[in-house]
Formats: C-alpha cells, sequence, structure tokens
C-alpha cells in the first residue's frame, strides 16, 4: 500500500492522492491504472511530432527533424558566445578605455562597440565562408555566402542547424575582438574612418585565412587534419587571435607613427579603476573564450577553463613579482597586464595541458611580457600605446612555442604523445612553423593594407585633432562634462 500512494504521489501529484483516499478508492488499483497508462513527457511529445502522429488526424504532419544535439552543450556554447562577446564590451572597452588620456576614451570605446557591429555584419555576409568554406588548404570560398546552407529554409528546420549555427556564432565572436585588440596599437591618434575599412579588410585578407589554416577540417596546419604536413595545437586561438592581432598591430604602430609628445611627454593611464574592471570582465570571459572552444560541455572544457583561470593568476603573480623586483612597488596595473598575459600565453594550450601546467606557462608569461613591454620597447623606441604586440604578440608566440612543450595526450584525449615533455620533441616543428607562418602574414599583409589606406584615405588625424582629443575631433561627444 505505501509502494502504491508513492507511485501516485510521484505520477499525478499529491492532490489525487488526497482525493481517492477521501473518495475511498482502492489506491492499489489506480497505482495500476496509472503504472500502464502512457506516460507524456517531452520525449515522447517530440517522438509523436516526429512521426506526424495525431488524434485528430490521419494526415501525417510535416516532418521535423530529429534532435541531434545535446542540450547541455548547447545551453554551454550559449553561455560561452556571451562571454566571449562580453570580452569585447565592456570588456576591451573599459580595460582599453582606462589606459588611455580622459580625452580620447569614447573613442576607444566607440571602436570596440562599433566593431561588434561591423565585423559581426561582415561575419554572416562572408567572413565565415571566407574562413572555413572550401576544401583549400589555405583560404576558403564562397559556399556559404549569406550564411547559405547555415539559416533554416525549404525542408531544413531551425533544429537540423543547431550545431552549424552555434559554430558560426561562436567564431563570429573571435572575428569582432581580434581587430579590436589591434586598436590598442594606434590609439589616440588613428581617424575612425581609416580605423572602420582598416577592421574590414583586415578581417577578411590576414584574419580568415589563418583562420581557415587552423581551424579549418582541410587547413595545411589544423591539428585534426590527416593530410596536414604540419599540425599545429592551437586549441583557442593563440596564432589564429593573438600573433594575429599583436603582430600586426605593431606594424600599424611604426608606420602611423608616435603619439605626439611621446615618450617625453607624460602619457598615463587617465582611470585605472576602469582598467581594473575591464580586467575582470576579460578574465571571466576568457572561460568562454577557451572553454567554449571545445564546442562541448565535457571534462575537456572543463580542464580549458580551469588550466585558463590558474594562468591568469600566475601571470599576476609573475608580473607583480618582476615590477616588485624591478621598481619596489607591484602595480595594479602591472597586476591586469599581468592577468591578460596569462590568458593569452594559456589560449592555444587550454585544451591540452594540465592546470598545473598553466600555472607554470602563465607565471612565465607574467615576467616575459613584463620585460617586453618595458626594455624591448624602450629599447626600440616603437609606440605600442596599449602594449597590444608586448602582451598579444609576444605572449601568443609564447604561449604556442610552450604548447608544444606541455601538451599531453591525457588532457587531449588522444592516444599518441603530444607534447616535448611527453617524449614528442617533433611537435616543435609544427609549432615554430605556425608561428612564423602567422607572423610573417601577418606582418607583410597588414603592412600592405595600411600603406594602402594611407595612399586612399590617410591614416592619422591632424595635429590640432590630436591634441584636441578624438572624443571631440572624430565623435563630437565627451567622456567626461563636469558642471
Amino acid at each position: 500500500m505505501k509502494q502504491a500512494k508513492e507511485m501516485i504521489r510521484t505520477r499525478l501529484g499529491i492532490p489525487v492522492m488526497l482525493l481517492a483516499s477521501l473518495l475511498g478508492w482502492n489506491t492499489c488499483a489506480v497505482a495500476q491504472v496509472v503504472e500502464d497508462a502512457p506516460t507524456a513527457t517531452a520525449d515522447t511529445a517530440i517522438d509523436t511530432k516526429s512521426s506526424g502522429e495525431t488524434a485528430d488526424s490521419e494526415e501525417p504532419a510535416a516532418e521535423v527533424p530529429n534532435e541531434v544535439y545535446d542540450k547541455g552543450d548547447v545551453a554551454w556554447m550559449l553561455v560561452s558566445i556571451a562571454f566571449v562577446l562580453m570580452m569585447s564590451c565592456p570588456g576591451l572597452a573599459l580595460f582599453y578605455g582606462g589606459l588611455v588620456r580622459k580625452k580620447n576614451i569614447l573613442s576607444v570605446m566607440m571602436q570596440c562597440i562599433f566593431l561588434m557591429g561591423q565585423m559581426s555584419v561582415l561575419w554572416a555576409v562572408v567572413g565565415y565562408s571566407w574562413a572555413f568554406g572550401g576544401a583549400s588548404p589555405y583560404w576558403g570560398n564562397f559556399d556559404h555566402l549569406f550564411l547559405k546552407g547555415v539559416t533554416p529554409g525549404s525542408g531544413v528546420g531551425v533544429e537540423a542547424l543547431v550545431s552549424k549555427q552555434i559554430f558560426v556564432a561562436f567564431q563570429g565572436m573571435f572575428f569582432i575582438i581580434t581587430p579590436a585588440l589591434i586598436c590598442g596599437a594606434f590609439a589616440e591618434r588613428m581617424k575612425f574612418s581609416t580605423m572602420a575599412v582598416f577592421s574590414a579588410v583586415w578581417g577578411l585578407l590576414i584574419y580568415c585565412p589563418i583562420a581557415h589554416w587552423v581551424w579549418s577540417d582541410h587547413g595545411w596546419l589544423c591539428e585534426w587534419n590527416d593530410d596536414a604536413r604540419f599540425k599545429a595545437i592551437d586549441f583557442a586561438g593563440g596564432l589564429v587571435v593573438h600573433i594575429s592581432s599583436g603582430v600586426s598591430a605593431l606594424v600599424c604602430a611604426i608606420i602611423i607613427g608616435k603619439r605626439k609628445g611621446f615618450p617625453s611627454s607624460p602619457m598615463p593611464p587617465h582611470n585605472l579603476t576602469y582598467t581594473c574592471i575591464g580586467t575582470g570582465l576579460l578574465w571571466v570571459g576568457w572561460f568562454g573564450f577557451n572553454g567554449g572552444s571545445q564546442l562541448h560541455c565535457d571534462g575537456r572544457a572543463l580542464n580549458a577553463v580551469f588550466a585558463t583561470h590558474l594562468a591568469a593568476s600566475a601571470g599576476v603573480l609573475g608580473w607583480s613579482m618582476a615590477e616588485y623586483l624591478k621598481h619596489g612597488k607591484a602595480s595594479i596595473l602591472g597586476a591586469c597586464s599581468g592577468a591578460v598575459a596569462g590568458l593569452v600565453c594559456i589560449t592555444p594550450a587550454s585544451g591540452s595541458v594540465t592546470p598545473m601546467s598553466g600555472i607554470l606557462m602563465g607565471f612565465i608569461a607574467g615576467i616575459f611580457c613584463f620585460l617586453c613591454c618595458t626594455k624591448m620597447k624602450n629599447t626600440f623606441g616603437y609606440d605600442d600605446s596599449l602594449d597590444a604586440f608586448g602582451v598579444h604578440g609576444m605572449g601568443g608566440m609564447l604561449g604556442a612555442l610552450l604548447t608544444g612543450v606541455f601538451a599531453t595526450r591525457f588532457v587531449a584525449g588522444t592516444e599518441e604523445k603530444l607534447g616535448l615533455l611527453e617524449g614528442n620533441s617533433a611537435q616543435m616543428i609544427p609549432q615554430v612553423v605556425s608561428v612564423l607562418s602567422a607572423v610573417v602574414f601577418s606582418a607583410v599583409g597588414t603592412f600592405i593594407i595600411v600603406k594602402m589606406l594611407d595612399f586612399v584615405m590617410g591614416l592619422r588625424v591632424s595635429e590640432n585633432q590630436e591634441t584636441q582629443g578624438l572624443d571631440i575631433s572624430q565623435h563630437g561627444e565627451e567622456g567626461y562634462i563636469f558642471q
């Protein structure tokens, strides 16, 4: 009798059980009816719709594609997409915005928010197809122009395209933030119109081919392409995002020239509070950046998130320690820069190294990028305004090489040994080849693009406009109005 009451409570709820008791019904008999009756669940409802059977008509309903995806994976990827978008704005907008002078804060924020709009549309229209279409090992084609084959249409419902749309949307977030990173190199002196055109052209001609090399099934650097000669490990974009943007940033900074008064006049960050908040948003967003690159909610995604967090943490320690040893003080700017350096370094490795290796990589990156942004920058005298090259370019190269050292088959889920420490020294060859290829292609391509735009549009604002500040001269607005 007790089991019968429990069955009624579970299947039909407490009110029905009480009603049965008040009416004097035989509880065991009711339980038997409940046991024999078919239960309407979400799964059976889906099956009924799929089979086209209805109670009112013998006419079969329109065929609906069966679910071929895991809802947990979908939920995780939706969160990851949102996290990576958050990295561009408000994350990068606040991080970069706090580092410039107050007369230029809106120009930096406008760059970030504008690129969210421009690059998203460009990705949907042509970028995705150019990055992932076709079977060439070097570039895509126009098979998916205007998202052909990715959007619902005749005979193809939205349910059948979930996996494709997730991939397109997720990769589109990378397409947004990568040119936005370059903006840190020419902050406070490039025309807004030129920036917009440069970002679009650079995205199609530099970013998309490198993404095809590394992440397309047919790419010549793709680690899961059996025909690839150099199978480079780049889980979440060390080559595609950080090396490409960092090297391009250096080229832009050199060609456009130094800011008026640099380095004789002091140009300190105007609001490190913003930079600290932006760092926190970037840090959290990076969980989606790296963890989402697994495209599934599983153990490897968890490992990527945990390794990412520990690398950022160790990056803070590395940069702060180096700064303290040199200056006797550890600054909030240094801690924030160290966190980003650790995040950049772990990006290509997050899907193939252990969390403990992440700590070591992040710590090394903190010290290494500190030296790049101080000693190396001062030695060569270039004006990389917000250290896009020192952190993203050099940190990305370091991360790509260390990936070949620390990668392990136990994280990547393969049977073959992966990294140098596992006994596979040969993995260093594709890692080096991939770094050199990305550096050369990005540098040469960016040089050509910038020189052409300088000839056609001009790169730099006038001296008066630069003195006035880009907020007023380019956008007619002020970031701070005190009355």
